[in-house]
C-alpha cells in the first residue's frame, strides 16, 4: 500500500533537514511526501530543493503565503494535493524513526485512525542531532539520548525496541488515542468526510478537534504510541496568543457538546 505523508514547516529548514532524513531512512519507502508550507521564506524552498538532489523521496512542496500561524488551512491544501488512500501526518520538528511508515502501514484498519507518539529533546539534543545519528538510528537510543542531554524518564520506554513491550505499553497506557498532530493517521475518506481541519482555528488543539469530529463521525483511534514513533525537535512558541488558545477551546467545546462530526470552515467552505 503506497500512502501520502504530509507534515508542516515554517521558518526551519535546519530542523526540516533533519527531518526529511528521517524519511530518507525509512523501512519503507512507498510513500509520497507532501510538505504543507506555511509561508516560509525562500531558503526552505532551497533547502528542499538541495535536498531532493541527494534522495529519491518524491516530494510535493506545497507553499501559501504568510498570513500568520495558518495550519489548518496550508494542511487542507496539502490534503488536496494527497494522491493516496491513507494519510499520515507528523510535523516539521518531529524526525520519524525508521520503522515509523512500516508501523503506521501494518496497523491501518478501516474505520480506525493510528495515535502515535514522540520523545521531546532539549535544545542541545535537537542541535546535535545529524544526518549520520539519523542513519545508523542512534539518536532512537535511549542511552545514547542520556548521554547527550536527555534526563532519564519513564517517557524514554517509548523507544524500546521490544515487540512485545510496545504491545502491552500501547494496551495498558492511560493516555486516550487521539489525533495528534505530530503522529497520526487515517484514511483520506474518512477524513474528507468530515471537511479536514476547521481553518478558523490556529495554534492550540486544532489537530485534536479533527480528531473528535472522526470519533463523533465514528472513526475510532487505535493506541501505537509505543509502536510508532519520533523524536520532537525543541523550538520556540512565540506565535501562540491567549486569543488563539481561547477561540480554539471554544471551537473545540462546540464540537464535543453538540457532536459535530463536519466543519463549515474545513476544506470546502458552506
Amino acid at each position: 500500500m503506497r500512502i501520502s505523508v504530509i507534515f508542516t514547516t515554517y521558518n526551519s529548514p535546519l530542523w526540516l533537514e533533519k527531518v526529511l532524513w528521517g524519511f530518507h531512512y525509512q523501512s519503507d519507502k512507498n510513500f509520497e511526501l507532501i510538505i504543507a508550507d506555511d509561508g516560509s521564506a525562500p531558503d526552505t524552498k532551497a533547502c528542499i530543493e538541495r535536498f531532493m538532489q541527494q534522495s529519491d523521496l518524491v516530494i510535493t512542496h506545497v507553499w501559501q503565503e504568510d498570513q500568520g500561524f495558518q495550519k489548518s488551512r496550508i494542511m487542507n491544501k496539502a490534503l488536496l494535493a494527497s494522491t493516496c488512500d491513507y494519510v499520515l501526518f507528523t510535523d516539521g520538528d518531529c524526525i520519524p524513526r525508521q520503522d515509523f511508515v512500516q508501523v503506521h502501514k501494518s496497523r491501518a484498519q478501516p474505520g480506525r485512525f493510528l495515535s502515535g507518539g514522540y520523545c521531546k529533546l532539549p535544545m542541545p539534543t535537537s542541535n546535535l542531532i545529524n544526518q549520520q545519528h539519523i542513519q545508523n538510528g542512534q539518536a532512537f537510543y535511549r542511552n545514547w539520548l542520556i548521554e547527550n542531554g536527555v534526563k532519564r524518564s519513564r517517557k524514554l520506554s517509548k523507544l524500546t525496541t521490544l515487540q512485545w513491550k510496545r504491545a502491552i505499553m500501547n494496551s495498558v497506557t492511560p493516555a486516550k488515542s487521539s489525533w495528534n498532530g505530530h503522529n497520526a493517521s487515517g484514511w483520506r475518506e474518512d477524513i474528507f468526510a468530515v471537511n479536514g481541519f476547521d481553518e478558523r482555528m490556529q495554534y492550540g488543539g486544532q489537530d485534536r478537534e479533527l480528531g473528535e469530529r472522526l470519533i463523533n463521525f465514528g472513526v475510532r483511534g487505535i493506541q501505537v504510541r509505543y509502536s510508532a514513533v519520533c523524536l520532537h525537535l525543541e523550538h520556540d512558541h512565540n506565535y501562540v496568543t491567549p486569543e488563539m488558545l481561547a477561540r480554539n477551546k471554544a471551537i473545540r467545546a462546540e464540537t464535543k457538546t453538540q457532536k459535530l462530526t463536519r466543519t463549515a470552515f474545513g476544506i470546502i467552505k458552506d
